[in-house]
């Protein structure tokens, strides 16, 4: 199908907006389960059939997503799955044919235009009667985007119609879905909640007195993400740890603790140490000395924590992921030493 004719089928089916949806199956085309089709450009779209479970402690109901510590490395914002059976496309161009009944702002006929339009690709072309003689032996994978990078560049990088794949090949494709790329969208969906740590004493902060900063154990624990693509036999387990927090003490003058300002993971899991009464003139495992009044305002204290990611999945593949960072802000306000009158 060329470009000019995928673009002019495609014009009309965003247009109309009233195709119903398509029918999807897994990676054998068996079942035949409900999923959505669409378009994007000069492409014949499916929307992912990816499934996601969450094992672990969410650390109460307000989570966040991670932001990845590399740069140059972001999950994938489009890729190929198994989208289509035979019949499902054959029903789609009969669908599309039908765009014009009942609908007044269209040209008489462009609904039959469009149709002769796919079939030439999918029945009379690249594709004879819409492979309905493979029934049940393999798919048509579609481009899919990642809803979580929707708006990002990528998701253009996936341009190709649907495409035939016999059931147990691989597509010579190399945006085609794997495991790691559920590992990878599975990234995209962990739960990690607001880093929102304690601090003390008294909840307001003295001149060159330390404030404690610590961050319950019991809140922040490993979270585990299952990513799988039903049909298909693949599915990978993402899995983020707590490592360590980093602190920023919101002003140049203030002294962190440690000096670096990364506070690691105690071996019970928890971060610092809660402050205990009598302890202000001790140095916290983490926090924050101020040397200046905050005067009417406050200090933003920010607690960014780094979360090590793992996965595994179905096929034995496996490894490291980027590390995550999630960060909050606490903020300080910080008075000067008060002198006591005897």
């Amino acid at each position: 199908m060329s470009r000019r004719t995928t673009a002019a089928a495609l014009a009309v089916v965003a247009l109309a907006a009233a195709t119903p949806a398509a029918h999807a199956g897994g990676g054998r085309g068996g079942g035949e389960q409900q999923a959505t089709g669409g378009a994007k450009g000069n492409n014949i779209t499916a929307t992912t059939k990816i499934q996601t479970t969450v094992a672990g402690s969410r650390g109460g109901t307000r989570t966040g997503g991670l932001t990845s510590a590399d740069t140059n490395w972001t999950p994938p914002a489009c890729w190929y799955e198994p989208a289509f059976t035979p019949r499902q496309i054959r029903a789609q161009v009969l669908a599309f044919r039908a765009i014009d009944v009942g609908m007044p702002f269209f040209p008489v006929g462009i609904g039959d235009t469009v149709g002769d339009m796919l079939d030439g690709y999918y029945k009379d072309g690249t594709y004879k009667n819409y492979n309905l003689d493979k029934q049940g032996k393999g798919m048509f994978w579609a481009a899919v985007v990642n809803p979580n990078r929707k708006d990002e560049p990528g998701a253009n990088a996936c341009d190709k119609p649907p495409f035939w794949v016999d059931e147990g090949a691989v597509p010579e494709e190399p945006l085609a879905v794997t495991p790691k790329t559920l590992a990878a969208y599975a990234y995209d969906e962990l739960p990690v909640p607001d880093t929102q740590v304690t601090t003390a004493p008294n909840g307001r902060s003295t001149v060159n007195v330390p404030t404690y900063v610590w961050l319950d154990k019991a809140r922040f624990k490993p979270v585990s993400v299952t990513a799988t693509l039903p049909g298909t036999g693949l599915s990978a387990t993402t899995t983020a740890k707590p490592v360590g927090l980093t602190l920023d003490a919101g002003t140049d003058d203030a002294t962190l603790h440690p000096a670096s300002g990364q506070c690691p993971v105690n071996a019970d899991g928890s971060i610092g140490a809660p402050y205990v009464r009598g302890s202000a003139g001790r140095t916290p495992a983490c926090g924050v000395t101020y040397r200046r009044a905050s005067g009417d305002t406050t200090y933003p204290l920010k607690a960014t924590l780094t979360w090590e990611i793992t996965w595994n999945s179905t096929n034995g593949q496996g490894g490291a992921l980027p590390d995550g960072s999630f960060g909050g802000i606490t903020d300080v306000p910080v008075q000067e030493v008060q002198a006591v009158n005897r």
